[in-house]
């Protein structure tokens, strides 16, 4: 599939807006990969394809969840979680992408993961800090991202964490274990930015 074809696909999935936040990740994410040397063409598809099932009826999710099975513990934590599974199993079943690693970009953009691939983390952070981002501590990031892509998703992490906390929420264990996991290569690597 083209890029033409591949764009109307998802926008076909979501409204306006949404695909306006989609197209805002585009971009960042590939400014992202120019400038920390990552694939600039896998950051496009898999920036485009992050929200693919973001605007699917959450039953709809639900049934595709457990009859595809899924990660189960899914269904026991925040329903904005699931579109990220669910839609990397549909742009590998409706429009064919096997790319893995694209695939794997999309599935844990929400979450996060250990031992994140540098296209994991450029996705994640370009989902967290697309110029229509608005929210405390959003400029923060913007800034770490000018050259420390790891601290840039550390603090898009803590953001989200500390606002489930103050919402009383539960927390994603899959965002700690990320979280804690980027920490490490952060200290392996040298001495943490005081941005």
């Amino acid at each position: 599939m083209n890029r033409e074809a591949l764009i109307e696909a998802t926008k076909r999935q979501m409204p306006e807006k949404r695909f306006k936040h989609v197209m805002g990740v585009v971009e960042t994410a590939v400014a992202l990969a120019e400038r920390f040397g990552g694939d600039a063409e896998r950051a496009w598809l898999a920036a485009l394809l992050h929200d693919y099932a973001k605007a699917w009826p959450t039953d709809r999710m639900e049934r595709i969840i457990r009859e595809e099975g899924l990660p189960g513990d899914l269904l026991v934590h925040d329903k904005e979680l699931w579109h990220a599974h669910v839609g990397a199993w549909a742009v590998q079943t409706e429009l064919g992408i096997a790319d893995e690693a694209v695939l794997d970009a999309i599935r844990y953009h929400t979450s996060g993961r250990e031992e994140m691939t540098q296209l994991d983390v450029i996705v994640c952070l370009a989902d967290y800090m697309e110029p229509g981002r608005d929210f405390p501590g959003v400029n923060k990031i913007r800034k770490l991202a000018e050259h420390k892509l790891e601290e840039a998703l550390v603090a898009g992490f803590d953001s989200t964490i500390s606002h489930l906390v103050d919402k009383g929420r539960c927390i994603f264990p899959l965002t700690v274990l990320a979280r804690n996991d980027l920490l490490r290569k952060i200290e392996r690597n040298g001495k943490r930015s005081n941005i």
